[in-house]
């Protein structure tokens, strides 16, 4: 069975959300559900894409560095994806490509139709049927999103391979969920406006595709009249065109879609509700239970607890969405609401009073990954400052890195100590704190760093092997740079304890400093592998301790 997302009027309307909560609402049902997104860039993948253009980059567990959706799908479906999950145009065409050079097409001259919509049509139904929860088992449900407007020029050949993936499998295995924007113009209150969804669906219909469901977006509830006009251009019934307001919590989303019996309607379109012949699932109440109380503990939170994020990318909201998304699921076991206060990095190194008054008033300071020296002596000083003040500091990636490179400069006394991606010119010197990767690349930048889950060996009595209760731990990473070996005895006879290291024994992976409320820092990104009911231990114990502060 294949749930197909689309989205029309403009792009970030919530095709990510929208299929993330519906698998949700399936999976609550008793199904077995997972993803695929397909982006059709001309990128191979979004390793190489800056933060500023389109958000975040999601590493996977098999090292594929992906659209930020994916973290959506893991999030609420609590699954491992793999890189094959994410489809892109620079793949497809990469594949047929290679396949054409070694003459696999028989001289056939290799055109849009049928073999770029082949390949496309394997890699779906081929990630379609990989199990990702676990138990073994293949999946029952999947759920693509297409990403972009439909309409873009770029995601022409997989629309029409949508098109006939409908086609092959049947309608009754086949439901297009399209999520489509209702604005509201003029004076408060203004009023809703029908008419782009219309096009939208009409542009849809074009292509060979209708509609089995239109979510409505806006900023408040679409009007009964509003969706009965865009139910009759669009040849459904007024039960099918739903209403999906903003919300602040998106985790209330499957519950939104239960209230308007979406999860019904879709399971009785792909007749899984069960018969004489095919007898329905029985539906998982423990985990739809868990998701409720989930939702109910986050909008009821009690208190709140003020973390100040301090990094770089701050232009682009979607940045650092899977540290945002990690700080609420920890805000959760402790029933605290999240304030998160934003603090660009270079205005801090500026001296900006206001980014200083800020920072100050955090209960937690957590600085995340990053590439490049811009900013960095301001990441530095927040470093320095919550580790003199005592206050709780989450370092991940790069943010452990300069915690390194701070201590040695103000604790080890090397003065100029710094990373030789800031200046290379440091390379082999004593002032190298933070080194290359002997096994990293120069030349190449696309899928060169050392990415995916890895094995980290935790020290006992350790804070990290409390946090994680485990002596060992495989976290995500994306890096080139690495600790310098050669600085880690001096450094931790000056009190920085490095308790993780990778297999080699050499590796640093995780530093904390003794007789501090909590002081940690990771070259891994734990928030890759946070989920709302479990989550993750590093930014789990870092919450308790800022609650602590408040």
């Amino acid at each position: 069975k294949f749930v197909v997302v689309t989205g029309g009027v403009i792009s970030g309307i919530g095709k990510g959300v929208t299929a993330s909560s519906l698998g949700v609402c399936m999976k609550m049902l008793g199904l077995r559900v997972t993803a695929a997104k397909i982006d059709p860039y001309l990128n191979v993948d979004a390793g190489t894409m800056s933060p500023f253009e389109h958000g975040e980059t999601f590493v996977l567990d098999d090292g594929g560095e992906t659209d930020l959706d994916l973290g959506n799908y893991e999030r609420f479906l609590d699954c491992i994806l793999g890189s094959d999950s994410n489809l892109t145009t620079g793949k497809i065409y990469r594949n047929v490509i290679k396949r054409e050079r070694k003459g696999e097409y028989l001289g056939k001259t290799v055109q849009i139709i049928p073999h770029i919509t082949n390949e496309i049509l394997d890699r779906i139904q081929a990630v379609s049927m990989l199990p990702v929860d676990g138990s073994g088992s293949k999946p029952d449900i999947c759920m693509i999103e297409l990403g972009g407007t439909i309409g873009d020029i770029e995601s022409m050949p997989f629309v029409e391979a949508l098109r006939q993936l409908q086609l092959n499998v049947g309608k009754e295995n086949f439901c297009l969920v399209h999520v489509s924007m209702v604005p509201t113009v003029g004076p408060s209150p203004g009023e809703q406006k029908s008419k782009p969804t219309q096009h939208s669906v009409k542009e849809l219909r074009s292509l060979g595709l209708a509609p089995d469901f239109i979510v409505c977006r806006s900023k408040t509830p679409v009007e009964i009249d509003i969706r009965k006009k865009i139910a009759l251009f669009a040849s459904l019934p007024t039960k099918c065109v739903l209403s999906l307001h903003d919300t602040t919590n998106i985790y209330r989303v499957p519950l939104e879609m239960q209230d308007r019996q979406l999860d019904t309607l879709v399971a009785e379109h792909l007749k899984i509700l069960g018969g004489e012949a095919t007898p329905a699932p029985p539906p998982n109440l423990d985990f739809a239970n868990k998701w409720t109380s989930m939702t109910r503990a986050m909008d009821n939170a009690q208190g709140e607890v003020v973390i100040a994020l301090v990094g770089k990318y701050l232009a682009q909201p979607d940045a650092y969405l899977s540290v945002q998304s990690s700080l609420s699921h920890a805000c959760v076991s402790v029933e605290k609401s999240l304030k998160l206060i934003y603090i660009d990095s270079t205005a801090i190194g500026e001296q900006d009073p206001r980014a200083w008054e800020e920072l100050k008033s955090a209960d937690g300071i957590l600085v995340p990954g990053g590439f490049g020296d811009r900013g960095t002596e301001g990441k530095i000083e927040v470093i320095k400052y919550a580790r003199e003040k005592q206050v709780p500091f989450l370092g991940i990636c790069l943010g452990m890195q300069l915690a390194v490179v701070e201590y040695s400069r103000n604790v080890l006394g090397i003065e100029k100590a710094t990373s030789s991606e800031f200046d290379p010119s440091v390379a082999g010197s004593k002032d190298e704190a933070i080194v290359f990767m002997p096994e990293g690349s120069k030349e190449e930048m696309g899928g060169t760093m050392r990415l995916g889950s890895r094995l980290t060996y935790l020290k006992e009595g350790s804070l990290a092997y409390r946090l994680y209760g485990s002596s060992q731990v495989y976290e995500r990473h994306r890096h080139r740079y690495e600790v310098n070996p050669s600085l880690v005895s001096a450094l931790e006879e000056k009190g920085l304890k490095f308790t993780g290291l990778d297999e080699s024994g050499n590796r640093a992976e995780v530093i904390e400093i003794d007789g501090h409320p909590f002081f940690f820092g990771l070259q891994a990104h734990p928030e890759f592998k946070s989920r709302p009911l479990s989550p993750s231990p590093p930014f789990l114990g870092f919450v308790k301790a800022a609650a602590c502060q408040a």
